[in-house]
């Protein structure tokens, strides 16, 4: 409790509000992972509860106000924009935190779609290369190369989608084939989807002068073994975007581009440790909330709709169960 006589800051109120815990024990079939609470439902169905919980380099670090709900309705814009280049498992949208989905029977893989040749984590193409590697997930990089620079044309460097607790692995085509990870029909339909959804990605962020620059897909297949894509799409926590206006110069000074996603705080944290091998401090409340209002920059400017805060008299996870009472009565 603060001192008798003062007063929480509004930073600390919206970091008090956040949503941390979605498990409601009504419902069956409950998992967790780094942001989504999730419930297995009779029927193939799946409930998606996207959380304000904040994950860098495989760690749970956080909370950060309002994030659960724009990468719901981020993804939601997406997966509306995208239907025609790929089927999506959306059913309906019960909150705004919420997302009821088919249960697909998921691939063994994520394919990251790459134009640029960046990043700050392990598996990133940029830390690859800069450890002196060449060839980069099956792709011949030449010698010369600077952080941050476009590639000749998107590429996709699929990893190995790691086990509860587990990390990313780079994986080459030839390698998921060999190993029958998925059917050579399947490889050929997830790199064309990827790509598809990547150029259809690209095209929209540059009417609203950004760059998307990089993206992580999942797919799974549905009861008629349709490839259907996952989780989430183009959300800043699974995809770069850049300001399209600044990019060059900032390139050019050998500065970090202005960006809207997750990057933000995986550089933070990078300037002040080494988050592979030393405790990650403690985040200020004050960085939490500039890396919220990132994320709300990023939806606004890509959907050109105002972001609608919920009322912060009403508890996030009251707010929810009410949705999910009304949506799936028979469990309320």
């Amino acid at each position: 409790m603060p001192p008798e006589g003062t007063r929480p800051s509004v930073d600390q109120q919206l970091l008090d509000h956040c949503l941390t815990d979605a498990e409601f024990e009504e419902l069956p079939g409950f998992s967790r992972n780094k942001v989504r609470d999730t419930y297995r439902l009779p029927g193939r169905r799946r409930l998606l509860i996207s959380t304000d919980r904040q994950s860098a380099f495989d760690q749970v670090l956080a909370a950060v106000p309002y994030k659960g709900q724009v990468l719901t309705q981020t993804a939601r814009y997406w997966f509306d924009q995208t239907e025609t280049v790929c089927p999506n498992q959306v059913i309906s949208y019960p909150d705004p935190n919420v997302v009821l989905v088919q249960d697909l029977d998921m691939l063994p893989i994520e394919l990251v779609v790459r134009s640029y040749l960046t990043g700050s984590t392990n598996t990133s193409a940029w830390s690859l290369y800069e450890r002196g590697e060449r060839m980069l997930y099956g792709h011949e990089f030449p010698d010369g190369l600077v952080k941050n620079q476009q590639l000749p044309a998107p590429i996709i460097t699929p990893t190995t989608k790691p086990a509860q607790g587990g990390h990313d692995a780079p994986i080459t085509a030839a390698e998921i084939l060999e190993s029958e990870l998925v059917t050579p029909d399947q490889w050929h339909e997830l790199a064309e989807k990827s790509l598809a959804l990547f150029a259809r990605g690209q095209e929209l962020a540059a009417e609203k002068g950004l760059i998307l620059v990089d993206t992580k897909y999942e797919f799974g297949l549905d009861h008629h073994g349709t490839i259907v894509i996952a989780d989430e799409i183009h959300t800043p926590d699974s995809s770069r975007y850049w300001i399209a206006d600044t990019y060059r110069q900032r390139f050019e000074a050998g500065a970090e581009p202005d960006s809207l996603d997750k990057e933000f705080l995986r550089l933070w944290i990078a300037a002040r440790c080494d988050p592979y091998r030393e405790p990650i401090p403690p985040i200020p409340a004050e960085t939490l909330i500039d890396f919220s209002n990132t994320y709300i920059a990023l939806y606004e400017r890509l959907t050109g709709s105002e972001f609608e805060r919920p009322d912060a008299r009403i508890p996030i996870r009251a707010r929810i169960r009410a949705a999910l009472a009304e949506a799936l009565p028979e469990y309320f």
